[in-house]
Parts: structure tokens; sequence; C-alpha cells
């Protein structure tokens, strides 16, 4: 039986504050135990009295949360990637946004979700997590991990060139916008939209998908987990841009770019009756045609 659980949105909108304030009711309601970032409430109690716990950072909690919902989409999920993924917590996702692929739970679903939570009626799903190894500092101290991708993109108007090594050998030098690193997790996020192709979220292989490429001949490219990339990035002008997730930062190009997967992995929270397939289908729409 779940006791203790963490909230995690960073929505201000009606409809996120919504949601937030009837999981309170609901968890209040069953006698669970809430600690709720603290952009999320107004208030610190329960209707029947009891205290809600709020924090900023989870790492200053005193007792650690067995569980956390990140309320918002996909954005806000990966928000709170950052502030979970080393204390190995499982998160779930409660959709409030669009497509909520990671945010897999959607609003009338709450009630019936939040039982499965409490019975611990859900499988959890290690997911593989990719980092900039170098250059080293580029978020202000923060490691460099992303979840779904990480980037090379052109900063300014003109073309790039991206030289890519795997494992120190010559694969290909793209002429492209840029280049996309993907997990298994973020082949249905930017890669997508390139393009590139679908992978189940156990699978720790790599994708590699060029964004606008200058070569009709180049296609993405899936590649063992254990590859250790390096990329080197030419251009007209004085830099480029390189982002980790929703993160993103300038480089000149005298700075090469080391990827490689992370020994961290993501626990996330897949309910009884649900899976990957199921949320594939539903989200892209598969099999729907408009003619009936």
């Amino acid at each position: 039986m779940l006791s203790t659980i963490a909230i995690y949105s960073k929505e201000n909108n009606p409809k996120t504050t919504e949601v937030v304030k009837r999981l309170i009711d609901e968890f209040c309601r069953l006698g669970i135990r809430m600690q709720v970032y603290q952009k999320s409430i107004d208030g610190n109690l329960c209707r029947s009295g009891d205290s809600i716990e709020k924090f900023s950072d989870l790492h200053s909690l005193k007792n650690l949360p067995e569980l956390v919902l990140s309320v918002g989409g996909d954005g806000t999920f990966l928000e709170t990637v950052l502030k979970v993924r080393e204390l190995g917590i499982p998160i779930a996702g409660i959709n409030t946004g669009r497509m909520g692929f990671l945010a897999n739970i959607s609003e009338d679903e709450i009630g019936h979700s939040i039982d499965l939570l409490c019975e611990g009626d859900y499988e959890v799903v290690e997911r593989t997590m990719i980092g900039i190894t170098h250059p080293l500092g580029l978020f202000s101290g923060e490691s460099a991990i992303a979840l779904n991708e990480i980037t090379i993109q052109k900063a300014d108007l003109s073309m790039i060139t991206i030289s890519v090594y795997i494992n120190n050998a010559y694969l290909n030098t793209y002429w492209a916008d840029g280049l996309i690193v993907s997990t298994a997790t973020g082949s249905t996020a930017y890669n997508l939209s390139t393009g590139g192709p679908i992978l189940s979220p156990e699978d720790r292989s790599l994708i590699i998908s060029p964004i606008s490429a200058h070569n009709l001949t180049i296609r993405p490219l899936v590649v063992s987990g254990e590859c250790n990339l390096r990329m080197v990035v030419e251009g007209r002008t004085k830099d480029y841009l390189a982002t980790c997730d929703f993160r993103s930062v300038r480089l000149p190009f005298t700075e090469e770019i080391h990827i490689e997967r992370s020994g961290i992995k993501l626990k996330t929270v897949m309910l009884k009756g649900k899976d990957f397939y199921n949320t594939l289908r539903n989200k892209l729409m598969w099999g729907v045609d408009r003619r009936n």
C-alpha cells in the first residue's frame, strides 16, 4: 500500500491547478502522506486538517516519497526527471498537455489510476538516459543528462557540418541544420518529427537522425547503446547550439561534443491495463479512418 507520494507541477494554468487540487483531495481522503512542490499549491492543509509538506528540492526532504506524480505535459515530465533521476524514485505522469507519451495518464482516468497506484498495480519500466561527457559543466554545474535526446543545431541561418565518429571510427559528415541523438524514450519526440524510427522504451539503442539534411540519401541510423559518439562541428559563424532535452547552450565550433549512455536509468510507471503499444496506437491515432 502506498504511504507517501510527491506531486510536482510547474504549470499555473487553471486546468493543471484543478488537477493538482483534485489529486490532493483524493490522497487526503485515502490518508496518504503528500509532499507537494511549493509552486503547485497556495494552501498547506487537507480538508481534514492534515498538513501537506511542501518542497522545492526533493533532496532536502527528510523522508523520500515512494512515487512522484508529474502533472502537466511531457515538458513537465522532463523537468521532473531532473529532480528525481539520481534518487531512483519511480515517476508517473498525469497529462494536462497535448500529446503525452511520457505523461500518459489522462484526466478522465485519474480516479481509477489513483486506485491502481495505491494498490501497487503497476509495472516499473527502466528507461535509458544519455549524457554529454565532453565538454563538462555546460548547465551551471548540473549534469548534462537527457531522457529524450541531445541535439546539435545551427545557431544562425547557415547550415552546419557535423562529422560523427562511433567508437572513434568515422561514420559520416552531415551537412544539415542539425543532428539528433535520441534514446528509445525520445524516439517518439523530436526524432519522430524528422522521420526517425520508433523504439520500445526498454530498448537500449541510440538513434542518430539528421535535421533537414542537405543530401537525400542520408537516413536515420540505429546504433548500439554501448557506443561512444564524438562529433566535430563546423560552420560559417562563431558557434552552434547544443541541447539536452529542454536545456540549451551555445558552444564555439572549436568545441567537440562527446555523447554516451548514462549509468543512471530512470524508473517510470506503467499502470496495469496499459502498455507502450496501446499509448502509441492511441496517441498517433493508428487505425483511425475519418471516412467512418
